[in-house]
């Protein structure tokens, strides 16, 4: 039996705009599939932890990423510099900090009540 070599696209959107690289057909993004993977998670749990990927379209984005690991990895470096710029900005918003006080006050009091 000789079975064709085919070539199947990496299932991935490189968006023009500078947003987040995502698995085509869903808004599961590069970055959570790689992070995944380099925490461990094996394919199967990948997608057991985000259904509306299949199984097929994980182990195409592994392996992109095993191919591209340098490229990837820097996008990924330069996607958290964004972050935690982001990050700063939210959290020197005064109405943030206001915010957070009264979920951390409103969390003591739960805790207190459930002791």
């Amino acid at each position: 039996m000789h079975l064709p070599a085919a070539l199947d696209p990496v299932p991935l959107v490189f968006p023009d705009d500078g947003s987040a690289i995502r698995i085509e057909g869903t808004r599961l993004t590069l970055d959570t599939v790689v992070g995944a993977f380099k925490r461990g998670a094996t394919a199967e749990e990948i997608v057991q932890d985000y259904p509306p990927v299949s199984l097929p379209d994980v182990y195409a984005v592994i392996a992109y990423y095993l191919r591209h690991r340098s490229e990837v990895e820097e996008y990924m470096s330069k996607r958290a510099l964004v972050h935690a710029e982001l990050r700063r900005q939210i959290e020197g918003r005064p109405e943030y900090r206001e915010l957070r006080e009264r979920l951390l006050a409103r969390m003591d009091q739960t805790r207190a009540g459930s002791t």
